[in-house]
């Protein structure tokens, strides 16, 4: 697909784009309203997306919790393994869309993989996730950031709480929730591990507040995202925090998003996914 019509799908993504907008310059890059018509499905996410572990999947349990936080109740889905105890814990944080089937389906793979995995709806104070992704969109930038962070404090501490797991806690986003891991490896110092997929980077003078080891995965391509790394990986030097970085190179923004075909890379997301284990394994399950 033709480079510049996924950075106008990222533009409008993630800036306030109006969709009127971003329609017209799709179908002015693609030859006609017709192409557009065509390529639409392929850049926008879908929802008919087969779930990579089922919602009644025998080998874990997931219901929607609730828990207290700076903004009030802020809503989430739990999921963890069907049996046993002692889990190490993971926060999921969502894209710019929102809680969504792909983020619930994110954690019923952690639990897969024996955590605890609560992933958080950041709009829970402005009613939860809406059923249009635009809506959410927009949302999300209306959000008030410090009061978003807290909020994701606040599902850390009630996951460390929780009487099945072990009281380590990591967390993983994805895009504006890859920002917003690290945001919340600043604001909590007790967090024990973080991943952030192409998250946009913290202020540098933030570094030091940082003691959780990190993950950061990034696109190759992603120029956007991309461009604050070096100065990140020098603040964290610095600071002496503890992380690992990997750029996979040829994929895509949203490279994980496996209902997203346009920007989904299977290989890229595989690896990336394989890591994430592998890294909370050893930080939450580790004696």
């Amino acid at each position: 697909m033709d480079r510049r019509i996924l950075e106008l799908y990222d533009e409008y993504a993630h800036a306030p784009l109006e969709r009127r907008v971003f329609l017209d310059r799709l179908a002015a890059l693609a030859g006609g309203t017709a192409a557009a018509a065509l390529l639409l499905p392929l850049l926008e996410t879908r929802r008919a997306a087969a779930a990579v572990v089922a919602p009644d999947d025998p080998r874990i349990t997931a219901a929607s919790v609730s828990y207290p936080g700076k903004s009030g109740a802020v809503r989430g889905y739990l999921a963890k393994p069907a049996t046993g105890t002692g889990f190490g814990a993971v926060l999921v944080i969502h894209e710019n869309r929102g809680l969504n089937a792909h983020i619930e389906d994110v954690a019923r793979r952690l639990a897969l993989a024996g955590f605890a995995a609560l992933a958080v709806d950041l709009l829970s104070a402005a009613g939860g996730t809406p059923a249009d992704e635009d809506k959410a969109r927009d949302l999300i930038q209306k959000l008030d950031r410090a009061t978003a962070v807290a909020d994701a404090v606040a599902g850390v501490a009630w996951l460390r709480q929780q009487p099945e797991t072990n009281h380590k806690v990591g967390a993983v986003g994805f895009c504006w929730g890859g920002g917003m891991v690290n945001q919340l490896a600043v604001a909590d110092p007790t967090l024990d591990a973080a991943v952030a997929y192409y998250g946009a980077q913290p202020a540098a003078d933030d570094a030091a507040k940082i003691k959780a080891p990190l993950l950061l995965h990034y696109a190759g391509l992603d120029e956007r995202i991309d461009a604050g790394i070096p100065a990140y990986r020098a603040a964290l030097d610095k600071a002496g925090v503890s992380y690992e970085v990997y750029v996979y190179e040829g994929a895509n923004h949203a490279f994980n998003n496996d209902t997203s075909p346009a920007r989904y890379n299977e290989a890229a997301a595989k690896l990336a996914w394989e890591r994430t284990i592998a890294f909370f394994t050893a930080k939450l399950k580790a004696a």
